[in-house]
């Protein structure tokens, strides 16, 4: 059985110009980001002693295209990559895809590699609600070629291909295990006791889809009385470009299952919510995709790179917690407390429980090579 390899293809409105990308996502791995590499080809006779260039350029919308009148404008662009496309050295830096693209297109086929700069922000997008008319709010990115025979002229629609590109951010491949755990004690003046709250999580990164189960202890040894408990999982949207920052809450949980906690009583229960699209109110929540994507869902936690910290990351950085609330009446008030969490898509390179491996023992080792060759 042959195994297809998917190729985002596209050409040019005058058919001169072929692309091929062998993915369309920049992976930021912390200590770099993984390049999108491909092929170009172009007509030998449409050339004639022009050039190929490439163009990445980020885009930041924080308005509707539809206010934008007199001149104002509320997106602003950044040209992050301009280069001419050179073909790659074979030995050094072409990709096994990259060699049978070449060899099923032709001749004319040049291979390229295309790098982003690390502090790079990564793509997100703001749902503008029940206003699906007007483009998506946020950062996004354009990969596009052209044929020209300067780089400072400016691209003609019909000589450039253009693709929408992200820049995404997984889950490590060997996470810290931090299990998260908070404890909270609450004094009342001029009363005995204290009201002793303990919460945590099974772990400190979750993936979409999976359901956020918070352990939670109550030991009531106040005067007052524990009548409801709340719960929710809130995105933290922090945009770094205008200084703003916002929360949405993507799901959410009442309950008075155990309560009333009475003075002197003890409650240990579960209680689990499950973060999608669907549970949230949709205006200004942060995707990692186009609202009318199938695929699309919640936007990813932001990790920043090693060497830099969290007043240093650009774009929009996102994060999540469990916050818990205890509805103690009008007298006792409410004990709140939040837990944070990391919501991420597991890297799709790192090895599964589903993974099959298939071990061989070498016959003999050959002086001078530690390993046999084995034809597929």
């Amino acid at each position: 059985m042959v195994n297809a390899i998917k190729v985002f293809k596209k050409k040019s409105p005058n058919e001169k110009i072929t692309a091929y990308l062998s993915r369309r996502d920049f992976s930021d791995r912390r200590t770099h980001t993984d390049p999108v590499d491909g092929v170009v080809a172009v007509d030998a006779d449409y050339l004639q002693g022009r050039k190929v260039f490439t163009r990445v350029v980020l885009t930041y919308r924080y308005g509707r295209e539809e206010d934008e009148v007199m001149g104002l404008k509320f997106s602003k662009e950044f040209e992050l990559v301009h280069a001419e496309v050179v073909p790659l050295d074979s030995e050094k830096g072409l990709t096994a895809l990259q060699e049978k693209i070449v060899k099923k297109v032709g001749g004319n086929a040049i291979p390229f590699s295309v790098a982003l700069p690390d502090p790079a922000p990564c793509s997100v997008a703001l749902d503008p609600g029940s206003d699906e008319s007007s483009k998506m709010l946020g950062v996004s990115y354009e990969l596009s070629f052209y044929v020209s025979g300067d780089k400072e002229e400016s691209p003609k629609p019909q000589d450039t291909v253009a693709f929408s590109v992200r820049k995404v951010q997984f889950a490590p491949i060997n996470p810290d295990h931090r299990q998260p755990q908070l404890l909270v004690r609450r004094n009342y003046t001029l009363a005995p006791g204290s009201l002793i709250l303990d919460i945590s999580l099974g772990r400190d990164i979750y993936f979409h889809g999976d359901e956020i189960e918070a352990h939670v202890t109550i030991n009531n040894n106040s005067k007052k009385t524990v009548k409801a408990i709340a719960a929710e999982i809130v995105q933290h949207v922090d945009i770094t470009m205008t200084n703003m920052y916002y929360t949405r809450v993507v799901a959410s949980l009442e309950s008075r299952d155990g309560c009333p906690v009475i003075p002197g009583a003890t409650l240990s229960r579960s209680i689990g919510l499950r973060p999608v699209i669907a549970n949230t109110n949709r205006f200004g929540v942060a995707l990692d995709g186009q609202a009318k994507d199938k695929d699309a869902s919640l936007g990813s936690s932001t990790i920043c790179n090693v060497s830099s910290s969290v007043n240093d990351c650009l774009g929009i950085l996102l994060s999540y917690s469990f916050r818990l609330r205890l509805n103690c009446g009008a007298i006792g008030g409410k004990i709140s407390c939040e837990l944070p969490f990391k919501l991420m898509h597991p890297d799709p390179s790192a090895p599964t429980e589903e993974d099959d491996l298939e071990f061989e023992d070498f016959a003999r080792l050959r002086r001078g090579k530690s390993f046999e060759t084995f034809g597929e």
